[in-house]
């Protein structure tokens, strides 16, 4: 039962991302041509509010579902990690015209052919899983 209120806050999610035209093909392709604000102003926001949560869960000392206090680690500085991470989502997000969220999302609209999509999304998060150790981190 506890699980149940974050399967409907992502149901939540996927449609406040449909209805944004956060899931867009025609969006994200506008984006990546610096044609319009829509999609920047999407991101900017959600960067923004991430930001302002992160600081009320440090400063107020905020706990997770179990009790626990919520931690943040610092991960280590690296260029290289965030240069090749960074193209390689960029190259898939271009070439798909969706990252992780809208996969779903659109899945959940019933456009069928992002199952193979996510299918490789899988496949590419079982490899790096498998690698990680030889990655650059």
């Amino acid at each position: 039962m506890k699980q149940l209120k974050f399967v409907l806050i992502g149901i939540l999610f996927g449609i406040i991302l449909y209805k944004s035209e956060a899931a867009s093909w025609y969006r994200i392709y506008e984006m990546f041509q610096f044609r319009s604000f829509h999609m920047y102003g999407i991101i900017g926001t959600a960067l923004t509010t991430a930001i302002l949560i992160v600081q009320i869960i440090k400063r107020k000392n905020v706990k997770d579902t179990n009790g626990l206090p919520i931690q943040f680690i610092d991960k280590k500085k690296s260029i290289t990690r965030y240069l090749l991470g960074g193209t390689i989502f960029g190259l898939g997000w271009a070439l798909t015209g969706a990252c992780p969220g809208p996969m779903f999302a659109l899945l959940g609209a019933g456009y069928w052919t992002l199952a193979i999509v996510l299918i490789f999304a899988l496949i590419g998060t079982w490899i790096y899983g498998l690698l990680q150790n030889k990655l650059p981190h």
